[in-house]
Parts: C-alpha cells; sequence; structure tokens
C-alpha cells in the first residue's frame, strides 16, 4: 500500500506532538482528523484554552475531535466513519481496547525514549535527572499495557552534560517528527520486522508532581545539578527561601571539599549565591522568587538583601 494514501488518524495535545502533526502534514500524508484533548480554562482569567495540536489542525483545515470519554459510543463511531488504516498517537492519553483496534493496521506511538527503559508520563525528565549521557525516541503498536508494545524503529540521541529537559525535549521533538514519517513508509510496505520489548529491563518515568521537585541538598553535586536541569524549564526545581518558594531554572556546580552543613546558602550580596552539597556546591544562576518574575542571580541581588 502507498504511504501517501493510508488515511491516517492523528492523536496529541501538546506542542511536542505539533512537530510529528506538522511533519505529516508539510509531507503529504493523508492525516483524514485529529483527535486532541478538550478546551480546557486557563490564565487568570479563565479563559478556555485551545490545546497546541487544536490550534495547528485548524489552521491547517483537519477535522477536529475532542471527546470526553474514549470508552463512548457516540465518539467511537464517529472516529469509525473516518475508516482509518492507522492511527498515530504522541503525547495523549491511555486509550481503550477497542480504540486501540478501530484502525485497520492498528494504532502506533511516539514514545520519548528507548523503550524499554524509562516507560511512563516523564520519560525526558527521568532520563537528564538520572544523568543519562543518551537517550532516543520509539515507534511501537500500541497495547493496553501502557508503553510495552512491540518496536517498529528507535533513533538515539546524546544528551549534553548541560543540557537541560526544555533542550533535549526540543531536539528530540524534530528527531520524533521524522522517525513516525519513517515509520509509517515502513509499515505501509507490510515488509517489517517487531522487535518484542524485554520487561526485565523496563524502567518507570512517572509523572512528577509539585512535591516531587524539592531539591534534596543532602546529594551530591552532580545528582543536585542533574535534579535541576531535568526540571528546567518545567516543572522547575524548587527550595525554600525564608519559607518561601524558590525556583531554580539555571545552575552550574562546583565539586570541592569545604566544611559546611549540606544547604547552607553563601553570597556575597552583590554577583553569586550558591548552596552547599554533599561534596561541593551549587551556584544558582537563574531563579525566581515565589510572587516575583524569573531573573538572573546579579538582578534578583539588586533588590534582595541576605
Amino acid at each position: 500500500m502507498e504511504a501517501k494514501s493510508l488515511r491516517i488518524i492523528f492523536m496529541g495535545t501538546p506542542h511536542f506532538a505539533v512537530e510529528s502533526l506538522k511533519a505529516l502534514v508539510e509531507n503529504g500524508y493523508n492525516v483524514v482528523a485529529v483527535i486532541t484533548a478538550v478546551d480546557k480554562p486557563a490564565g487568570r482569567g479563565r479563559k478556555l484554552q485551545q490545546s497546541a495540536v487544536k490550534q495547528y489542525a485548524l489552521e491547517n483545515n483537519l477535522p477536529v475531535l475532542q471527546p470526553n470519554n474514549l470508552k463512548a459510543e457516540e465518539f467511537q463511531a464517529e472516529y469509525k466513519s473516518f475508516e482509518p488504516d492507522l492511527a498515530l498517537v504522541v503525547a495523549f492519553r491511555m486509550l481503550p481496547e477497542a480504540v486501540i483496534n478501530i484502525p485497520k493496521i492498528g494504532s502506533i506511538n511516539l514514545h520519548g525514549s528507548m523503550l524499554p527503559k524509562y516507560r511512563g508520563a516523564a520519560p525526558i525528565h527521568w532520563a537528564v535527572i538520572n544523568g543519562e549521557k543518551e537517550t532516543g525516541v520509539t515507534t511501537f503498536f500500541i497495547q493496553y499495557k501502557i508503553d510495552t508494545g512491540n518496536i517498529i524503529l528507535q533513533e538515539k540521541m546524546s544528551i549534553g552534560a548541560d543540557e537541560n529537559v526544555g533542550q533535549v525535549h526540543d531536539r528530540m521533538m524534530a528527531i520524533g517528527a521524522q522517525l513516525f514519517c519513517k515509520t509509517v513508509d515502513l509499515v505501509a510496505t507490510g515488509d517489517y520486522e517487531l522487535t518484542q520489548q524485554d520487561d526485565s529491563l523496563a524502567t518507570a518515568a512517572p509523572k512528577i508532581f509539585k512535591d516531587d521537585c524539592k531539591i534534596n541538598w543532602n546529594q551530591e553535586t552532580q545528582i543536585v545539578y542533574n535534579f535541576i536541569r531535568g526540571m528546567s524549564p518545567f516543572p522547575v526545581a524548587w527550595t525554600l527561601l525564608k519559607d518561601t518558594v524558590l525556583k531554580v531554572y539555571s545552575a552550574s556546580m562546583e565539586v570541592i571539599e569545604h566544611e559546611y552543613i549540606t544547604g547552607r546558602l553563601l553570597t556575597d550580596n552583590k554577583s553569586y549565591i550558591k548552596v552547599a552539597t554533599k561534596d561541593g556546591f551549587i551556584n544558582l544562576l537563574e531563579i525566581q522568587l515565589q510572587g516575583k518574575k524569573r531573573m538572573k542571580v546579579g538582578e534578583f541581588l539588586n533588590g534582595y538583601n541576605f
């Protein structure tokens, strides 16, 4: 079957998914409809906000479905009416088995890791937090148990020693979009081999909540540094400064012997703030005190005296 003639349903919500949808559209693949999250209130005015995927779909005159309930008969009937050959899923949500099985060929997910490593909602974050030197993207046929399906294609990518999760995310977004196109071309031929995941090698990448973002200064400097860059620019690592939340967007590290207790803050009140760790210091570079704007440490110290 010709890849460009396949009737494709695209499922995704955030900015990460837009790059894949854009690659499919601009390369002439037949995207017959887009499924994305319902509009949600956001901002101070609590105005309804469309997902990044919906915005792109509307700009390109693609039909948009926004089901509240993926198990609803009305939604599934509408989905079937598009007669999809293939569903392509990027950063969406868990699909019911009935929805997975609607497309003739199947449903394929793009995941931000070299599966079976980092199964779960935050694979890019955890790879950086854990100090990995490389990660990658995987396309696989979706099974009901999350991130466990048979692998179609994978592509590795490096993680720079000082890269934050946002930088890795943006590079991966582009690499993943191209891998998705390659996957569609391969699946269309029908001539490909699937690789079964080895569950014994699986690692978890669970969703990250606010309490998970608190910095533990009682660790080695490298571990704290990896944690900060693995949380930046979102959801952002934080610590307490006189009982007020201080977010840390960027930092540098210094491994050196010292006699300070971990968590001790040192500053000249002019140009630097650094915090003692188990075997060195973390130099804070860009921070945000609760209720204030994000700023460089030098700028922050112009208006704050310890």
